[in-house]
């Protein structure tokens, strides 16, 4: 009974000294991810860290909150930003397009929060009376008639009508699999099918999704 008993008790040290290591190694891995996304937004347009609207001094707090995160759009992870009150924009328009150009949706009304103008850069975490908005090249204002189109449906039957796009549900992106499952949110082409808004890609201008040296990202999509 004893020797049973003894038995008992290793296993049962052995299990506890495994969940331990385990949870161990899973938070130096959440750690590891953690410090590699810094590195990546570190120096980067979307670093506002020593911005003189930004008191708090950090990278991710501007658009993202651990606690009372905005839920109401979809795709938006602790979202913590005011999002822009703008309804109508004017959007992207072309005889030749076989695509229902609708409103912005889902994760482009993020960048829009910003991008948009219309809602200040330091609207964050229940801040609503910023007074540093969008300045510059980067500003998008509220007509998109010159930007390419977002928040459009991009499947195999565009791509069919279309006849100058590649079947997204078919063709690899060169990002790890094909263009709807590495470029495309819920089949839709939005701002994020191009940027990166964390540089995971660690290309120099404009935060693309991949280089577009010879036209390489926009080659990706369109079959020209």
């Amino acid at each position: 009974m004893k020797k049973t008993y003894a038995l008992i008790s290793f296993n049962t040290l052995n299990s506890m000294i495994m969940k331990k290591l385990t949870l161990l190694l899973a938070f130096a891995a959440i750690l590891f991810l953690s410090q590699v996304g810094f590195a990546q937004i570190a120096g980067t347009a979307h670093d506002f860290s020593t911005q003189s609207w930004n008191t708090s001094g950090e990278i991710c707090i501007v658009c993202h909150t651990p606690h009372n995160a905005n839920t109401s759009v979809q795709n938006a992870p602790l979202w913590n930003h005011q999002l822009s009150a703008v309804s109508t924009y004017t959007m992207y328009s072309s005889a030749t397009m076989n695509s229902v150009a609708g409103q912005p949706d889902g994760s482009s009304k993020l960048c829009l929060s910003c991008h948009d103008g219309t809602v200040a850069l330091e609207n964050f975490g229940g801040v609503t009376n910023g007074s540093h908005p969008m300045t510059g090249p980067r500003l998008m204002g509220t007509d998109l008639s010159n930007d390419h189109p977002i928040s459009i449906t991009y499947d195999a039957a565009l791509a069919t009508a279309d006849g100058g796009l590649y079947n997204p549900t078919a063709t690899q992106s060169g990002l790890g699999g094909t263009i709807t499952a590495t470029m495309l949110i819920d089949n839709k082409m939005q701002c994020s099918s191009c940027h990166d808004v964390h540089n995971g890609a660690g290309t120099t201008t404009g935060l693309l999704v991949k280089s577009n040296a010879a036209s390489a990202l926009c080659l990706t999509c369109h079959d020209k």
